[in-house]
């Protein structure tokens, strides 16, 4: 199996607000959009992004008002305590401050208005790991 891309999709109450926060604040663009339904991208990303209204027919019946909960989206950054300073100033709330685990990953995270989890982080080194 070869895979050519990867999305990971949640079904929230307010697409336009998680389209808006990606968009506004982490760079991603609209691919697709219809009624109940955003797909985001960004060309310098490993995964694209598609928010479904809760409840909407596509989704299969067992599934259609499920929420996206416990969910965190990790993304790999160059610059984190830049991104946390650049977030802070446009207004998002940083959930999780800057903070170094013992094996040496360092993170922060910020939530979006649908309580999704977004995570920035530099991974451990090697002199940390494990």
């Amino acid at each position: 199996m070869q895979i050519s891309a990867t999305t990971v999709s949640f079904t929230v109450e307010d697409v336009a607000a998680s389209g808006d926060f990606f968009r506004r604040h982490l760079g991603y663009t609209t691919a697709m959009s219809a009624d109940g339904f955003v797909s985001l991208t960004r060309q310098d990303a490993a995964v694209d992004l598609v928010f479904l209204r809760r409840g909407i027919e596509v989704l299969p019946e067992s599934l259609r008002q499920r929420r996206a909960a416990g969910t965190i989206v990790a993304f790999v950054v160059d610059d984190l305590a830049g991104e946390q300073e650049r977030l802070r100033s446009e207004g998002v709330e940083i959930t999780l401050p800057l903070r170094q685990e013992p094996w040496g990953e360092r993170l922060f995270m910020v939530t979006d208005p649908n309580g999704i989890s977004v995570e920035f982080v530099e991974w451990a080194t090697e002199d940390h790991a494990g």
